[in-house]
């Protein structure tokens, strides 16, 4: 069934266009202009977006598909951009964003199958914790300089760490989801 357009463009999802027009704004302050101050303003922004896009629309009864895909796509380039710039500029270790990396193209390939099979798994809370603290972990990034220990990639590292644990939630989830829908598929 296709969606009414007008539903399409309401808050929400134009809060979530929002969020991917900032993306290369973000790079050009953060890599272009060599101006973290700009680029935090807004990458903490579009963070902001993230929190009220999904609030006002669960809020409003303004869910969309086109929002259930791009949200978190949305989310997901943000926060590559966020991490490939800091690695670009040597302040953190290549390590955290090959395993984000990883995770999160694997997430992405699991969210095309079970949209093949028309089964749609939902976050946990367990990947919106360790989506939250991998952002304080980027935000804290900016303020390296005040800490006398490189806490921001410890905050980090706790992240990448929950992000794994909501990985295996998640693939749990699909496999849960798709043995429930066929039944055939081996109970775990």
């Amino acid at each position: 069934m296709q969606e009414d357009k007008k539903m399409i463009w309401n808050l929400p999802n134009i809060l979530t266009l929002l969020r991917l027009v900032l993306i290369p704004v973000y790079w050009v302050f953060m890599m272009v202009k060599d101006n973290e101050t700009a680029a935090l303003i807004v990458f903490i922004s579009a963070s902001v977006t993230d929190l009220l896009d999904g609030y006002i629309a669960r809020k409003h009864n303004q869910v969309t598909d086109w929002g259930k895909l791009f949200d978190p796509v949305a989310d997901k380039l943000m926060v590559i951009s966020v991490l490939l710039s800091l690695l670009l500029k040597g302040l953190i270790p290549f390590a955290i964003i090959l395993i984000v990396f990883i995770k999160e193209v694997i997430m992405m390939a699991g969210a095309a199958f079970m949209l093949r099979h028309k089964v749609v798994v939902y976050s946990k809370p367990i990947g919106k914790t360790a989506q939250f603290i991998t952002i304080i972990g980027m935000i804290l990034t900016f303020f390296r300089e005040s800490f006398k220990s490189p806490i921001h990639i410890y905050v980090l590292w706790v992240g990448v760490g929950l992000m794994l644990i909501a990985l295996i939630y998640y693939s749990l989830g699909c496999l849960r989801a798709l043995r429930n829908k066929t039944n055939n598929l081996p109970t775990f």
